[in-house]
This record gives C-alpha cells, structure tokens and sequence, in this order.
C-alpha cells in the first residue's frame, strides 16, 4: 500500500484536493493563515470555519486508505521540503499576527489584549524567526498510537484502525492504517494481532457506551529500542470480576503463546473504564505481562515511559527540541556543572526538559498537575543521578504563586531565574501568567507551543503587553526575541514552536 501511496504522488499533486486539504487544516484554529500578511482577509475565521465545515468532502471517490491518509497525515503527498516550506510560512503568519497585536497594544494600551482590528502594518517581523528544524525521521516516527474500534469498510465492528467521517454525520469508518506514513510497523503488527484477537472473543466490541459492548481501543507505546508496551481498554459494563478474569487470561494467553506473540511485548497493561479517558488514579492499569515501563533517551539521559506518561511522540525530533531550549534557555557562560540559576519548568510533565538542561543550572524546579507524571520525575532525577532537582504536584496556577514568595529575589542569592513553560494547547491560567510577568527576576522565558494560533497567543499578549493593573499584569512587559519551529510532526501540517521572550 505504501508503494501504491507513493506511485500515486506525482499525478495527484496537481489535484486541487491538495490546495484544500492544505488550506482546510491551517485555517481551522487559525486567523487568516491563508491569505497574504500584508492585505486585508478576505474571509474572517468564522467564515473559513463554515466555509470548509459545510463544503462536501472533495475525496470521496478516492479509496479508504488515501481519505485516510488524507485525515491524519494531510500532507502525505507533498516532499518532505515543500512540508517544511509550508510549516515555515504557517508560523511566520502567526507570529506576523503576534507583532501585529503588540502595535495596537502600543497604540491603545486600554485594547493591548484584543485583536488588531486593521491589517498588519508591517510583512516583517520585529524578532528572528530561525529556519524549521526537521525532524531526523520523517516515516515511523510516532512512539505512541492509539487505535479505534469501530465498523470497517465491510461493516465488521470488529475492526481496529482510525476513523473516517464525524459520529456527528453518522459516517463513521474505521480504517486499517497499515498504510500510514508516520505510524510504525511494531504499532502496525499489534493493531492487526489485537483485531484478529477482537474477532476471535466471545464479547463484543464496546462502540458507543449506552449499547454495551466492551472491547475498547489500543493504544501502542514504543522505544528507540524496539520495546512495545501495548494497553488495552475494556469497558466492563456488567460482568463480575470472576467474568472479566477470564478474558484477561485469553488476552495474556493470546500475546504470549499464541498468534499475538510475534509482537513481543515487553508490557502488556488492561484498563477497566466505563469513562473515554481516566488517569490511573481514577482507574488503575494492570499490568498482565512483562514490565512495568519501557525506557526511552534523550540527549543521554534516560527517561521511565509509564503506561500514562506523557512523552513528545517523536523522540529523534524532541532531542533537536530540548537541545534547543538548552540552548537558548539558559543565560550566556552556562556550562556544564551549574552557574546558569534557577530554572522554573510549568508543566514539567515527567521532568523531561528540567533533567536536561540541570547540568547547566544550579536548581530546577518543576510543576506538574498529574501525580504520576511527578512520581516519573521524581524516579528520572534519580535514574541519572540528578541531584538539584525538585517536582511539585498541583496545579500551576495553585503551586506557582506560593512558590514565588519563597524564592523571592533569586538575585539575591547569586544567580538569575529562568522559566521554561510548556502546556497543554489549552495554554496557561492566567494566574501563572501573572505571576511570570509580575516577578521581576525572571528575566528570560521560554514558551514551547504545539498550537501557537490558539490559547497561547493569549499568553503571549499578556506577556507582552502594557502594564494593565486592571489585570493585575504590573510587572514589565517582555519581548520576543527569537522564534524556532520544531518539525515534530512530519506529513501532518503541526510543528512545536519555541518562542524565548526577555526584558
């Protein structure tokens, strides 16, 4: 199929689904990401927005696996540099849109959060935005993959792959995705084996939870190494315990002894929910099999991968990433064994980001809301013999503010603050950006954004914006002084952003 993918490029990129699956996944969440910076929009954002939401499915007369295809890696047919190119200018545009916003936030400080209203008045930014860095993989990257059951093409409910079509429409289908660029051939083996096991069970497959059923999804976690932890949800609706230990025991005897066993899991984990998502405090992972976690490095440390842990997807391309925030996150003269300070990391996850950049740093403070993304912190610091770092469970905006009273002026101890934020896309309370721009000795921060066109950008204009004491933003303003895109997602039109802002 891959082969039949890649014989099809050339003749299909002159189709116009190209233009428009292109266009359609950049302006969704984005303002006037298709049109030139420097003239008026011709269609504001609810406009694009209704525009492609009511406009016919374009592929329809093309096979499942290229609609596929064209959902979840809608840039498959384009050169990897032409990726690049559009990326590039996807995220000049955003940050055209930033610097546009700060100029009316100049002019009108009362208005220095809403939008510029007028063009941008300038094509040229007022910072550098460096060249995308590519990722080092560009087919197979994804190290987590989570597969849907649903009804197929031949209408068998027991078919695990992605979907096409909205349950809003009622159109759902779910797709083998063997084909997929960015999956690889471990996630690949085990959605197959965990389909042909689906059809062997006795129970049905859970779909929707109010008509029963309770094989659920599969989500694949792999390492550089080539070790596979595999976690099976099931909802358990209502058999007895006594009921659900039976299937346990044939899923376990499935990979391990019978057809299931070519994939050679290291871990195999089952999760009871009668809820879409739940943590694990919410509802425990059992591990049936193998290990606990899988392993995974980056920039020579090593990193424990919990069944729940989250973990940037492309590990070749989070080294370029967190050697950048290394980099650039630390001031000029830090070297290897401290002197760069303290550095606060919000939304530390599992202490990726801290642990590598505290050879330079005299202290690393972590913040994370999920517990055992703590506790995997926590257990990282110790596995690479990190001694000067600490991770604090809470919300940010809970934890932040309190920890600032007790750090006071760090320049007053001898060395300088920094802070490295990397959220959700949701972005940060805006109590934790008040209490970033209102302490005076973090001079450096470094916002690391999957989604820069969304909430971040508000983020990014209370960073910068006026002194407001209407918003409690009194502290002074930053600036933005340099931009990296990160390709963390080849074939698909999203990259991370580095923005770095001082004062």
């Amino acid at each position: 199929m891959l082969l039949m993918l890649a014989g099809l490029r050339p003749a299909l990129l002159k189709h116009k689904l190209v233009n428009v699956l292109v266009e359609a996944c950049l302006c969704s969440g984005a303002k006037d990401t298709t049109t030139n910076p420097g003239k008026p929009p011709k269609l504001s954002k609810k406009k694009w927005r209704k525009k492609f939401r009511n406009k016919p499915a374009s592929n329809e007369h093309l096979p499942w696996e290229e609609r596929l295809a064209d959902a979840v890696t809608p840039l498959w047919r384009l050169s990897y540099y032409d990726q690049l190119q559009l990326k590039q200018k996807h995220q000049e545009r955003i940050l055209l849109q930033l610097s546009d916003q700060l100029l009316c936030g100049e002019s009108t400080q009362h208005k220095a959060l809403t939008q510029c209203p007028s063009p941008p008045r300038s094509t040229k930014l007022s910072f550098p935005l460096l060249p995308i860095l590519p990722s080092p993989v560009r087919d197979g990257y994804r190290n987590k993959s989570t597969f849907s059951v649903n009804r197929g093409v031949d209408g068998n409910p027991k078919t695990v792959g992605f979907y096409v079509g909205t349950g809003k429409v009622g159109n759902i289908v779910c797709v083998n995705g063997d084909h997929l660029l960015n999956m690889p051939e471990r996630h690949k083996l085990v959605a197959r084996c965990y389909q042909d096991f689906l059809r062997l069970s006795a129970l049905e497959p859970c779909l929707l939870f109010h008509d029963g059923g309770h094989w659920r999804e599969v989500t694949v976690r792999t390492n550089a190494a080539g070790h596979t932890m595999a976690i099976i949800y099931f909802h358990p609706q209502r058999l007895t315990p006594e009921d659900i230990e039976v299937h346990k025991s044939s899923l376990v005897e499935y990979f391990t002894q019978g057809p299931g066993a070519i994939c050679q899991l290291d871990s195999l984990y089952f999760q009871e929910s009668s809820m879409t998502r739940c943590s694990h405090e919410e509802s425990p992972y059992q591990l049936l099999h193998g290990q606990p976690q899988i392993h995974e490095e980056i920039l020579g440390f090593k990193f424990r991968i919990s069944a729940d842990a989250f973990f940037q997807v492309n590990q070749g391309a989070a080294d370029s990433l967190y050697r950048t925030v290394r980099e650039m996150g630390l001031p000029n003269g830090a070297r290897e064994g401290g002197g760069g300070g303290t550095l606060l990391d919000v939304c530390c996850g599992t202490g990726a980001i801290g642990i590598t950049m505290s050879p330079r740093a005299d202290r690393v403070i972590g913040i994370e809301l999920i517990q055992q993304a703590v506790e995997d912190a926590r257990h990282n610091a110790a596995l690479n013999q990190i001694q000067n770092c600490e991770f604090l469970p809470g919300k940010a905006e809970v934890v932040l503010p309190g920890l600032m009273e007790v750090l006071g002026s760090t320049t007053d101890s001898g060395g300088p603050l920094t802070a490295v934020v990397n959220p959700a896309r949701a972005g940060l309370h805006y109590r934790v950006i008040r209490t970033l721009r209102n302490h005076s000795s973090i001079r450096r921060l470094l916002y690391i954004s999957c989604k820069p066109e969304g909430e971040a950008m508000r983020n990014f204009r209370e960073l910068c914006c006026s002194p407001d004491p209407h918003r409690k933003l009194t502290g002074e303003a930053f600036r933005p002084t340099v931009a990296v895109p990160v390709d963390m997602f080849p074939h698909t039109p999203h990259c991370e952003l580095l923005l770095v802002f001082e004062r």
